[in-house]
């Protein structure tokens, strides 16, 4: 698949995802619905890998490593951030969590030895100040004392349990192990994590009977889950942490869009700063000024081939 369009499905999905999730707090405990998403697009991982005969076995050591990638990726991670929700609205939940580029940026960094361009620093600041100034007035009227400071907390905890899950993913998909069957073992190792700790919290297996709770159940499972998961695994295995996870500064602003039609979100001139911001961030991270060429030999006109008679 393209670049751009893997760019545009994780975005747009993932954009969409905090808004599903507040559907799913409420009645059910956080980590039992999480075990029914993952445990639904493990379920269809499986089947799918089943279906075009892909390759399930891996080594003993791979195993393992799948195994954290789940617990960091999929069960410690999303556990931390449907609780946050439960203090912190999914806008100023999306807003913590896109510090994954900058951890990601430094991860790499530390991990890998990877030299990161000066340009992709600079594109991540751009694009995180653009998402604070684009919800400066939500953050104004907050108080981050008790319960914000405590969801803010939960945040980026979350995130940087999944900066460290996108490092072993890079570092499993450069062993050679192909992304499909990667996830389904990893959702499934997730599920495991999951019901093992619904189950020593004391939580019952009950699910919600509400329309609302099943359609953003079934939403977050196929699509929030198997196609989001392997279109960004898709990216970091082919541009690495640093670009892939720009997609985390973008999906805000898909947030923004769902706030404007469904919580009605007042658009201000920090919108519009933040919107030019983030765009300007994008632009610098994913272009690579240096293999381009210069505008002036593009519009260069060509001389003309001399022509037998």
């Amino acid at each position: 698949m393209h670049t751009a369009l893997l760019y545009l499905i994780t975005v747009l999905i993932w954009g969409s995802t905090w808004f599903a999730i507040e559907f799913q707090l409420g009645d059910v405990a956080v980590e039992v619905s999480l075990v029914y998403r993952f445990g639904l697009a493990a379920l269809l991982l499986w089947l799918w890998c089943w279906w075009r005969r892909l390759p399930m076995r891996m080594p003993l050591p791979l195993h393992l490593s799948v195994a954290l990638m789940a617990l960091l990726n999929f069960a410690l991670n999303y556990y931390l951030l449907y609780q946050a929700q439960l203090y912190l609205t999914s806008a100023m939940a999306a807003i913590a969590f896109s510090t994954l580029l900058l951890m990601n940026i430094i991860n790499t960094r530390l991990f890998f030895g990877q030299p990161i361009a000066k340009r992709i620093y600079v594109g991540a600041l751009l694009g995180i100040g653009g998402i604070v100034v684009l919800f400066a007035p939500d953050l104004a009227e907050r108080s981050l004392l008790n319960t914000s400071l405590l969801g803010l907390i939960l945040v980026l905890s979350g995130t940087l349990s999944a900066s460290f899950g996108n490092m072993l993913s890079v570092h499993n998909s450069r062993r050679g192990l192909a992304i499909l069957p990667m996830n389904a073992w990893g959702m499934l190792y997730g599920t495991v994590a999951l019901t093992a700790l619904a189950l020593l919290n004391g939580k019952s297996f009950s699910i919600g009977s509400t329309p609302e709770y099943l359609w953003s159940l079934l939403y977050l499972s196929l699509f929030g889950s198997v196609i989001a998961f392997g279109c960004y695994f898709a990216l970091l295995k082919r541009m690495g942490p640093e670009k892939a996870s720009y997609v985390i500064v973008l999906f805000p602003l898909v947030a923004v869009v769902f706030s404007s039609l469904f919580e009605d979100f007042q658009w201000q001139l920090s919108t519009l700063i933040g919107f030019t911001l983030v765009l300007t961030g994008n632009a610098l991270v994913l272009t690579p000024f240096h293999k381009l060429k210069p505008l002036w030999l593009r519009f260069k006109p060509r001389k003309k081939l001399a022509t037998v008679p």
